[in-house]
């Protein structure tokens, strides 16, 4: 099971055996069905190649995405689906009600099993929830801009010297990051989660604190229910 990217199971089993350049997705989804059904069809490289441990099945499929396509594609081959709100332009209501809606039982699974994929930061109040946020803020800038470094601290953050430009880039980034004290994040979390009517929620928390990253996910789970011991 890997929500990832998309394919990023398929990329950890393996890489092209040829040089060929182009998006090669689709085969390599296949080659991982392939591997679940042993089912390579004869002179195939792999049709000798057993997985170990080869007495359990692997596990669950799923499909990770960020647009209708994996979306489409999960409902057709029956497969469940996880939407990657954090880094999506589409629409993650449209994606989730298109898979449900389209989806066609497999030997994987009878019924869709959808889970929305969110960034969200809370802490106890909206100024603190705002402030370890700007950890968030940097790292996505520079990121959009293909620079991969570590996760900036709050006072790195603050100090940077954002250009107008870059503050527009943030507040465009910031519609897919849910920001404030636990009711604050549920308020506006509570409508998506309603309308695209997941199966499983998934939270990531972009904090450079670890004590306050895992607050965060304790204040989330008391805030929708779930106790302090998640």
């Amino acid at each position: 099971r890997a929500p990832g990217t998309d394919g990023a199971t398929a990329y950890a089993l393996r890489s092209r055996l040829d040089r060929r350049e182009g998006d090669d997705f689709l085969e390599r989804l296949h080659e991982l069905i392939l591997w679940q059904t042993r089912e390579f069809p004869a002179g195939h490289p792999y049709n000798n190649v057993v997985a170990m441990p080869d007495d359990t099945a692997l596990p669950p499929i799923w499909l990770l995405g960020s647009s209708d396509y994996s979306s489409e594609l999960a409902a057709q081959v029956g497969m469940g689906f996880a939407f990657a709100h954090h880094f999506a332009s589409h629409d993650a209501v449209d994606a989730m009600v298109h898979y449900r809606n389209r989806f066609q039982p497999s030997s994987w699974r009878a019924s869709p099993h959808a889970i929305l994929a969110v960034a969200a930061i809370a802490a106890d109040t909206d100024e603190e929830a705002e402030r370890l946020a700007c950890s968030f803020d940097l790292n996505r800038l520079r990121r959009d801009r293909g620079q991969y470094l570590p996760l900036p601290s709050v006072e790195e953050a603050l100090a940077y010297p954002y250009s107008d430009s870059e503050r527009t880039s943030i507040l465009r980034n910031r519609s897919r990051l849910f920001v404030g004290s636990p009711t604050t994040v549920r308020r506006k979390l509570q409508p998506l989660i309603d309308a695209s009517k997941p199966d499983e929620l998934m939270v990531i928390t972009a904090v450079y604190d670890h004590e306050a990253r895992k607050k965060s996910y304790s204040l989330l789970a008391e805030a929708f229910g779930l106790g302090a011991d998640v």
